[in-house]
């Protein structure tokens, strides 16, 4: 086997390890199982499209973690983490999507093999990738152990980004504003929204100045007219039409770390109702940027931005925002904090976020939004994309 290729050094992935273990035992936790595939990432270095079968990473109380998986993947463990061989268990194929056996029932083996079967276990029990059939298994065959939520137990410890996790996302926004000048160099009337796609990718993918492009974590989001309305509507092949916006939702992608951005284009003269739109969102987002420093809180961002759009009649029933970095499918955000009222989150240097002022009214929709730092004395967009509605006659 050759080296495996590490995107962060021992010395972090031994920070990261020490930062989840006391969360840990702040919790009570004595053994973690982790099932988020980025929280696996950020603790190992795993990397591979293999979420769609059952995996995991193990935290014991003292050691290196496991990494538990399909057998066919153990291979992709030893090439992207640190871990010794003897910490890489693979399970047998028969185990996979079997209506017989349940892989947990084989991490519980190993689990009791190592005498783990009696301990406090946490488990993320709300995430995409961790199933009631998953617990079951777990708690059938780990009799004399306790279970607790252990829900973005690691997710929380990634909320402050290291220097080499900045380079990335820096790196990735340097994809992002390629992706949006392809897009306004190659959108015209009647193009079909699937070939605008493929530029989209294309320009993701290749990436800019030597910087290849990963897969984002999300398609791309793109729907015009009054299905711009909708947040979260792909595409299809019909052509794009004279006098309708398209918001355009994208994300650059470097090393697994994500720097969401959107604009949104009119083809044509522009309505009066963007251009409203267009003052309400850009006034919020100053707004709300001017207090996205250190020891204000997630809230006052949000609030800010609310404040602006209520003086102009406009009501946003959703969160402008959310944690970003590291991501695999189905979603670029870290799932801890939100950029809402009620949020109290501190803001410190280091923190991530998609300021997501997106509007979606009634019969259109709007989205010119940044992805920013929290630095030492207030705030960094990552980006540097014109910052306004695109117009394209």
């Amino acid at each position: 086997m050759t080296q495996p290729k590490l995107k962060f050094s021992l010395g972090e992935y031994a920070a990261r390890l020490e930062k989840t273990r006391r969360a840990m035992e702040t919790k009570g936790v004595d053994l973690l199982v982790v099932s988020d595939p980025s929280n696996m990432a950020w603790l190992t270095g795993y990397d591979g499209w293999s979420f769609y079968v059952h995996q995991a990473v193990i935290v014991p109380p003292q050691g290196e973690p496991i990494w538990f998986g399909r057998g066919q993947d153990a291979n992709g463990a030893k090439f992207t983490t640190y871990l010794k061989h003897d910490n890489i268990v693979g399970y047998p194929d028969h185990y996979v999507q079997s209506t017989e056996r349940h892989p947990m029932d084989y991490l519980s083996g190993i689990l009791t093999e190592r005498d783990f079967g009696k301990l406090t276990i946490g488990v993320e029990m709300d995430n995409y990738w961790f199933s009631a059939a998953a617990f079951a298994a777990l708690q059938k065959h780990l009799p004399n152990a306790r279970f607790v939520d252990a829900t973005a137990l690691v997710n929380w410890q990634r909320a402050v980004k290291s220097e080499t996790e900045i380079g990335y996302m820096r790196n990735a926004a340097r994809i992002v504003e390629a992706m949006h000048a392809r897009i306004f160099d190659k959108i015209e009337v009647g193009m079909r929204k699937c070939d605008l796609v493929a530029e989209i990718y294309d320009a993701g993918t290749r990436g800019v100045d030597g910087i290849g492009g990963d897969y984002p974590a999300i398609v791309p989001l793109l729907p015009s007219g009054v299905e711009a309305s909708a947040p979260h509507l792909t595409w299809d092949d019909q052509p794009l039409k004279k006098g309708e916006g398209t918001f355009f939702e994208i994300a650059g992608c470097y090393n697994r770390y994500h720097l969401p951005l959107s604009r949104t284009v009119f083809l044509g003269k522009p309505t009066q109702a963007f251009l409203d739109a267009e003052k309400a969102t850009l006034e919020g987002m100053e707004a709300g940027l001017a207090v996205a420093r250190p020891g204000n809180t997630c809230e006052d961002i949000a609030n800010a931005f609310f404040a602006v759009l209520k003086k102009y009649g406009i009501v946003k029933d959703n969160r402008t925002g959310y944690p970003i970095g590291l991501s695999y499918p189905p979603d670029w955000g870290e799932r801890t904090m939100s950029l809402r009222p009620g949020d109290r989150t501190e803001l410190k240097p280091g923190m991530t976020f998609h300021f997501m002022t997106g509007l979606w009214l009634d019969d259109m929709g709007f989205e010119t939004t940044e992805s920013i730092l929290i630095t030492d004395s207030g705030v960094e967009c990552f980006a540097n994309v014109p910052r306004r509605l695109m117009v394209k006659d």
